[in-house]
């Protein structure tokens, strides 16, 4: 599951149903960093209660040093992100847009070559967003998975 901002607090009743061994990727990142700080220690609480993986996708430039036993995912676009991910000690990267989305039709896109290329300066696996299906994601080098949204509706 994925949360942000537009969402509230309104995702923790469903964390609180997940099941042992699934996993949210916790993001709210318009909030105040007090507010992002207050609700993500609350989602913790229950994802350590039902055993559910919490990754945080942060900013980059955003210190992470409260942030301790989290695992921290960083969203990427360019090789400059990419080498902050790195240097910010990212334990995942979340890598996109691969391909054209429905949101983004007409996005500037990585392609398959440009994904491998970022994949290789990656320090920690790579997960490809962005136009993903599982057919795509069989041609593309250097995944570590795919994620997305159209392909599962």
């Amino acid at each position: 599951m994925f949360s942000d901002e537009r969402m509230g607090d309104a995702f923790l009743p469903a964390l609180a149903r997940m099941p042992k061994g699934s996993g949210l990727v916790f993001r709210h990142y318009a909030l105040a960093k007090q507010e992002r700080r207050d609700l993500l220690k609350t989602a913790r609480v229950i994802a350590r209660r039902r055993r559910v993986v919490l990754l945080l996708a942060w900013p980059v430039r955003e210190s992470t040093t409260q942030t301790r036993h989290i695992l921290k995912a960083a969203s990427v676009h360019n090789a400059r992100e990419l080498i902050a991910a790195n240097r910010a000690s990212a334990d995942l990267i979340f890598l996109s847009p691969v391909f054209p989305t429905r949101s983004h039709p007409n996005g500037r896109t990585l392609g398959r070559r440009g994904f491998a290329a970022l994949t290789r300066l990656s320090k920690v696996p790579v997960i490809a967003l962005g136009g993903m299906n599982a057919r795509r994601a069989r041609t593309l080098n250097g995944a570590y998975g795919w994620a997305a949204i159209d392909a599962w509706l």
